[in-house]
């Protein structure tokens, strides 16, 4: 690409589709799900006629002691066919492989949240890590410029050697970071590379000015239930308890007897030893009773052991049922949590920039010394860096809820993505580079003079039947 070719941004939702396509967790996920509903037609044909043909020829040599060795042939051709009338074990097994297919269906469903927090997880690493790029780079200008102002001080007088080895110590510690973060950097776009199926480069970015909002429903209370409710998983293993109670059914009936439809047409064509040819049809339609009497115990102990089964299949239904309990309370608990530390970083942000004005001031007039400074630096990049990474967490932990009630899906990746904005241009090398404040440290909404940011969901509201409003 030449330097003058236009270059856009990739955003969330672009990386969401191109990873619907390309990601082969999804597709084997896809293809498990069409092979899965082959099982209802092949179920269905127990519960259909069958139709076969046949045809023999049979060669045949007679040697006697009266006469010359005669050869024969024999023929036959036969249609027969066969209609289950009470075949309760063929009607189970079709009930069961519509089951097998929601159960399917609801595995696709689960291969899809996945992917929606897999891609996002990805995606928001890549910006984690690229803050965390920048604000070493930003840093190392920052004691580039320290370090340049204690040289001159040292030269005129009034600053000691100390404070030009310590910006220099300094300068050296953030380079050797900034290499691990380019890597870091490296490793992280070639996971989302691999997710999505395309290089990466640049990626939209958080818009200034966000305020996060809490979870709708506000309770837990609300969020739990409808994961126990709802959650996937739970989806799976209650469909899964179901096949299994109708395999005891399916396994009774062994003991039911069956009725088909049988019928039969037979053309038979034979040379007998007087060299006259016989040729006969016959056309035979009936009932077939079949009735089991004693089967060596096989039917009562495949009983047993689906009823076990079943036994097995609820336990794990209960157990899916706390899982999604305590991932939803999870969720939930850093959600908030996360907003809150999110809130206490934007005042930390807010207070490290004062310090460091300040630590300047003093550094100018004499009253504080180079390492003051570079500490005050350090704690504000660190701090903008922290406070981003916070958000990150903070949605991914919205969209992590959101998954446990089972609810997850395009239009919360629509919401999150409504919340990104292509890159700023980055201040070109040498520049000189006072720490700005991070994108989101602007005051809550109430508090600004005009027309705040609208405040932006962590977790967009579920809607419908999933989670009620109590």
């Amino acid at each position: 690409m030449t330097a003058s070719s236009p270059t856009f941004a990739l955003d969330l939702m672009q990386a969401w589709r191109a990873a619907l396509a390309n990601d082969a967790q999804l597709a084997s996920a896809r293809s498990q799900l069409q092979a899965t509903r082959e099982r209802v037609p092949q179920a269905r044909a127990g519960l259909l006629p069958s139709v076969n043909a046949t045809a023999a020829i049979n060669p045949q040599s007679v040697d006697t002691n009266v006469g010359p060795t005669r050869d024969f042939t024999a023929r036959t051709y036969a249609i027969q066919l066969s209609y289950p009338l009470f075949r309760m074990q063929n009607v189970e097994s079709f009930e069961q492989s519509k089951l097998q297919v929601a159960a399917g269906e609801a595995q696709y469903a689960q291969a899809s949240q996945d992917l929606v927090l897999r891609v996002s997880q990805a995606y928001f690493d890549v910006l984690a890590a690229q803050d965390n790029l920048d604000t070493l780079q930003a840093q190392m200008r920052a004691i580039s410029e320290q370090l340049a102002a204690a040289k001159r001080n040292f030269e005129v007088g009034t600053a000691t050697v100390t404070d030009q080895q310590e910006a220099q110590a300094r300068y050296d510690l953030a380079s050797a970071q900034e290499i691990a973060a380019r890597n870091d950097l490296e490793i992280k776009r070639a996971a989302l590379a691999q997710l999505i199926g395309q290089p990466v480069g640049e990626l939209d970015v958080l818009r200034p000015g966000l305020t996060l909002e809490g979870p709708q429903p506000a309770r837990e209370t609300d969020w739990t239930q409808n994961a126990r409710d709802n959650n996937l998983l739970v989806q799976q293993q209650r469909v899964a308890s179901e096949i299994a109670k109708r395999e005891i059914d399916r396994q009774r009936y062994g003991h039911y007897p069956t009725v088909d439809v049988v019928g039969a047409l037979q053309r038979a064509e034979n040379t007998a030893y007087n060299f006259v040819g016989i040729r006969s049809n016959a056309a035979v339609i009936g009932l077939q009773l079949s009735v089991p009497i004693y089967a060596g115990g096989g039917i009562d102990a495949r009983v047993r052991e689906a009823a076990a089964s079943h036994e097995r299949s609820l336990s794990d239904l209960e157990n899916a049922r706390r899982q999604a309990e305590q991932g939803a309370r999870q969720a939930y608990l850093g959600l908030n949590s996360g907003l809150a530390q999110v809130r206490a970083l934007e005042a930390a942000e807010r207070s490290s920039r004062l310090a460091l004005d300040s630590n300047l001031l003093g550094y100018q007039v004499g009253v504080r010394i180079n390492i003051d400074v570079l500490n005050a630096q350090q704690q504000l990049f660190s701090t903008q860096r922290d406070l981003a990474k916070a958000r990150y967490d903070a949605l991914l932990n919205g969209l992590r809820l959101k998954s446990t009630a089972g609810a997850l899906g395009e239009p919360d990746v629509a919401q999150v993505n409504a919340l990104l904005a292509p890159p700023q241009p980055k201040p070109a090398e040498g520049a000189t580079t006072t720490p700005a404040p991070a994108p989101a440290t602007q005051p809550a909404p109430q508090s600004m003079p005009s027309k705040p940011p609208v405040p932006a969901p962590a977790v967009p509201p579920t809607t419908g039947r999933r989670v009620e409003k109590r």
